[in-house]
């Protein structure tokens, strides 16, 4: 769990239902956009119909954010961008400027393919700005560089979220054939390449 510290003026959003215990007087209302994204910020999967539901969160006093007994780690964005599956989000600054990325779009055919096959989906969440944001991991996870001559390959499934100036391409091993009727990510790799981090969970377990 994490315990996040609630303001006047200030905000946060959380995933709903993550809430585990609060002191002082704040109050949690259901966000329709998710932040400052507007319509097309909404996080991740409500844009390809499956929405996340988030909460904000504001007041003054402490609250205490968790999820299922998941792993919960803070990172922190100094003016960067941090790409995070929606799914792994359990709370956010409201400073911090929302929208999506669709994970195809550097990928080609073989990233349309990954919410099929994977069973995550093909939006991932950008977090921009100055702030703190908490996520989730089966099992804790593990920071990974990447660099030029180092690019690194990640099973879809325990991919979490990266960062840097970083470019995602999904590929895979199998043919097509072979292909079909898989339903575990096994078979195909995101390969990250570029200049960043890779926060990579210790299971393949979807959250």
């Amino acid at each position: 769990m994490v315990e996040a510290s609630v303001l006047p003026g200030q905000r946060l959003f959380s995933q709903r239902g993550a809430m585990l215990a609060y002191q002082g007087d704040v109050s949690f209302t259901p966000s329709i956009t998710g932040g400052q994204g507007g319509v097309m910020g909404m996080i991740g999967r409500r844009i390809a119909n499956e929405a996340t539901p988030l909460m904000t969160v504001e007041g003054s006093g402490t609250v205490m954010f968790g999820h299922g007994g998941h792993h919960v780690s803070v990172i922190e964005l100094s003016g960067d961008t941090l790409y995070v599956e929606a799914d792994r989000l359990l709370a956010f600054d409201g400073t911090l400027q929302q929208g999506t990325m669709f994970m195809g779009s550097q990928g080609g055919v073989m990233g349309m393919v990954r919410g099929q096959v994977t069973g995550q989906g093909l939006f991932t969440t950008t977090l921009k700005g100055h702030g703190a944001v908490a996520v989730m991991a089966h099992g804790g996870f593990i920071e990974l560089p990447i660099s030029p001559q180092r690019p690194i390959h990640v099973d879809p499934q325990a991919y979490v979220a990266h960062r840097g100036d970083v470019r995602n391409k999904l590929s895979t091993a199998l043919g097509w054939r072979e292909m079909v009727g898989r339903g575990s990510g096994e078979g195909f790799q995101l390969e990250l390449s570029g200049s960043g981090t890779v926060y990579v969970q210790a299971s393949e377990e979807k959250l």
